[in-house]
């Protein structure tokens, strides 16, 4: 069976994805003992979601498909501005750092924006 020449690894919306969940591990390092179970967990739920969806839609090969997991990653990055909102309303963790994570979760959803906007060129231009 031949191998795939395509590496997620090597793909730059799932590297930079990788790269935002790292820092929001960091955020949630910085949380109190009380939100362990809670704000905790939805963060970490989210953060993984943003680079399991990007890398099962990219897994799919089909356009449908890809843009589709894209928007779920999409979602999750949404959730995740909004419990930096938490933090920042709550006083968790570093106030510029979680400033900083919503400006990049706003630039991440940019660069998913532009890749199923491509996405969709690509199918249009496959189907005529």
């Amino acid at each position: 069976m031949a191998e795939s020449r395509f590496r997620i690894d090597d793909f730059g919306l799932y590297q930079h994805s990788r790269e935002f969940r790292n820092r929001v591990y960091s955020l949630i390092k910085q949380l109190p003992p009380i939100e362990k179970y809670c704000l905790d967990q939805q963060m970490r739920r989210a953060a993984v979601s943003v680079t399991n969806n990007i890398a099962e839609g990219q897994g799919r090969w089909h356009y449908q498909d890809n843009m589709r997991f894209c928007m779920i990653a999409r979602g999750s990055i949404n959730e995740l501005i909004d419990d930096f909102n938490v933090c920042l309303d709550e006083k968790y963790g570093d106030e510029q750092f979680v400033s900083e994570l919503k400006s990049e979760a706003y630039r991440l959803i940019a660069r998913v924006n532009s890749y199923v906007a491509y996405l969709r060129r690509s199918k249009e231009q496959a189907e005529s």
